[in-house]
């Protein structure tokens, strides 16, 4: 990778932490690291012009004390200045979703978009013609699903997501694969259709840690778009730059 002219992009989750490097517009590369003490060491060959740093679990204090080698990044909050008009009225909303939204519009501007991301939820984003955020909608998420109906049941197994071709199954096991599985594939393709029937032609994204078990199962078409996020913070990383 060249050195110079390169902005980083840092994505804290909940369980690991993903970076990507950009040359303007484009995503040149990624990697994810299981801790932010090795993010340092990585790094210290690197000249980086600008960062910008989301996080959906730790603050920000304790990842500046941990990213030494990070210098006067923007932290992305509810109060950055954002590319599109933000309708949302909780200030609760998840800094991965608004990531999600700038990350559609910096791919397909002035158009209606609907993201998906297939996370611990599922949350769906709605832009308008690439300039104004309406919201969503968030549901438990694929492994959430089994793991409530395991949790919060006496007899039911903690089974892992498989696909299964048959609706109808014969079998515990099936019909718990059969009622999440079929269950989120309904739930997709009528918002999806939700969706069209307000905002129209309609761009549909999917991306997030489940979008491949998926991809292959929704019939409307998609656009499978896995460093989405990572895409929509370097967008808000080049909006602030120019204010």
């Amino acid at each position: 990778m060249k050195k110079g002219n390169m902005n980083l992009a840092i994505d804290v989750g909940n369980t690991k932490t993903k970076i990507g490097f950009f040359r303007e517009d484009r995503l040149e590369s990624t990697k994810t690291f299981e801790s932010l003490s090795e993010i340092n060491q990585f790094l210290e060959s690197k000249e980086i012009n600008s960062v910008i740093i989301s996080s959906v679990k730790l603050q920000y204090e304790d990842i500046l004390n941990k990213l030494t080698t990070i210098q006067n990044p923007i932290l992305l909050s509810n109060k950055t200045p954002l590319p599109f008009k933000n309708l949302y009225k909780s200030e609760t909303i998840g800094l991965d979703r608004i990531a999600a939204v700038a990350g559609a519009q910096a791919l397909y501007p002035e158009e209606n978009t609907l993201v998906i991301d297939l996370g611990t939820c599922i949350t769906y984003e709605v832009l308008e013609k690439g300039s104004i955020y309406h919201g969503g909608a968030i549901s438990p998420g694929l492994h959430l699903r089994f793991k409530s109906m395991h949790n919060f049941t006496a007899r039911l197994p903690l089974i892992e997501p498989e696909t299964i071709t048959n609706v109808i199954a014969d079998n515990t096991k099936d019909a718990m694969q059969s009622g999440v599985v079929f269950g989120i594939q309904a739930e997709i393709a009528a918002y999806i259709q939700e969706v069209e029937s307000k905002f129209s032609p309609l761009k549909t994204i999917i991306t997030g840690g489940d979008a491949k078990f998926f991809e292959s199962k929704i019939k409307e078409p998609i656009f499978a778009i896995p460093e989405l996020v990572l895409t929509g913070l370097n967008a808000i990383l080049r909006y602030n730059a120019s204010l």
